[in-house]
């Protein structure tokens, strides 16, 4: 009976600590949608081709994680006094794409994952083409998370929405500024059910229940004159 015992403990123990591996990336704060920043200053345009939303997901426990890119497709920046003041850009939610190096199983296919990802399941991309993320403030920061992004100097806020509902994220970026360009970069890790994407998150159904509603979201956002 003891040695049942211990054997139980040892298998908890292991699971947690593969839960702990299970992100990579600081979480977002989170918090009702708020006002967006005023948009003063120069106006950059997003450029699209050098933009990208890189995503990661997992089972429970970090296992068999799935990763993948979405694209930008438009967008504006502003700079004012040298600093990103405001900003938005949209994500094409049409372009999700599973990396194939990340479906290892024999009997999976990306082109699948694709698809279910699209569908009412997850993203409803026929509901929703498009997410959006509004800045609502940008203020520096000093002590970056170990988690962030190497190179993190600012604390970014905006209205992230995703399925047609909108949540405020709180994250470290690293912003650069120059004379005709600026650059965000960031990665955090998002609760899907923030955003009522619940698919799998019932309890009632093991198989289900083994994916992670974390998101790994990783941000690189390029903007010129």
């Amino acid at each position: 009976m003891k040695k049942l015992s211990v054997i139980a403990l040892v298998a908890v123990g292991l699971f947690a600590t593969s839960c702990n591996k299970e992100k990579s990336a600081e979480s977002a704060g989170t918090a009702t949608e708020k006002t967006v920043a005023e948009g003063k200053g120069e106006v950059l345009a997003v450029d699209a081709a050098t933009s990208l939303v890189n995503w990661k997901a997992f089972h429970k426990g970090g296992f068999a994680p799935r990763w993948g890119t979405i694209n930008v497709k438009s967008g504006d920046l502003n700079v004012e006094g040298g600093q990103l003041s405001a900003g938005n850009f949209v994500i094409d939610m049409a372009s999700i794409k599973v990396d194939p190096a990340s479906v290892t199983e024999k009997d999976k296919k990306p082109a699948d994952l694709e698809t279910h990802l699209k569908s009412a399941d997850f993203f409803d991309v026929t509901k929703n083409p498009t997410s959006e993320f509004k800045i609502t403030s940008v203020t520096d920061l000093k002590d970056a998370p170990k988690d962030a992004i190497t190179g993190a100097n600012k604390t970014v806020s905006g209205n992230l929405t995703l399925s047609g509902k909108t949540v405020n994220v709180t994250f470290p970026a690293k912003v650069d500024v120059t004379e005709n360009s600026a650059a965000v970069q960031a990665k955090f890790t998002v609760n899907r059910s923030d955003w009522g994407i619940k698919f799998g998150t019932s309890e009632a159904d093991p198989a289900e229940w083994m994916i992670s509603k974390d998101i790994e979201i990783a941000v690189d956002v390029k903007a010129k004159k």
